[in-house]
């Protein structure tokens, strides 16, 4: 029981550590500075893969993307093309609420995106329904971008389903 109890502050201390994420305000001194519009509007290409909770990778594509302003939403038309030859298109408004906040929503979006930028960093959390052999699943995405000059941005997102791991999307975008 002795033992027992002095363990117990280590496996606290492990359980808190392996549930933390980075707060996206950490990045808020960090250079080039995010600004979405400004990156999105027009015409951006990204390149993307995504990888199983083994890390094997299941399926490439690239997407096209065409951004512009409607009043301050920011509207972001998403035409993918997948390995396998298949094609989806994703439509988001993004809309600012104030000190780095931002709220996206698309079709395919339960509910609402919810994201803050700080620095040069994007942190987005969102369910996500995909089509996944002939039926739907509701898939949570904690979706981190990083923007390393004005032209290129890259992006890496964690997808689970329950809290369980299913694998990680990463693309590059490169802004024309």
């Amino acid at each position: 029981m002795k033992t027992l109890r002095r363990l117990l502050p280590l496996f606290a201390l492990l359980l808190t550590s392996a549930c933390s994420t980075p707060q996206v305000e950490q990045y808020r001194n960090n250079k080039p500075q995010l600004d979405l519009p400004r990156f999105f509007e027009g015409h951006t290409r990204a390149w993307g893969m995504f990888r199983d909770r083994n890390g094997a990778l299941v399926k490439q594509f690239t997407v096209d993307i065409t951004g512009q302003r409607q009043g301050d939403a920011l509207l972001l038309d998403e035409r993918f093309v997948y390995s396998d030859g298949s094609r989806q298109q994703r439509q988001w408004r993004l809309v600012p609420l104030g000190n780095g906040k931002w709220q996206g929503t698309a079709a395919d979006v339960v509910g609402v995106a919810d994201g803050e930028v700080a620095g040069n960093a994007l942190h987005w959390r969102y369910t996500l329904r995909l089509p996944v052999d002939g039926r739907s699943w509701d898939v949570q995405f904690d979706d981190w971008m990083f923007l390393q000059d004005e032209h290129t941005l890259l992006n890496s997102a964690r997808m689970s389903k329950f809290g369980i791991a299913l694998g990680e999307v990463s693309l590059f975008f490169r802004k024309e």
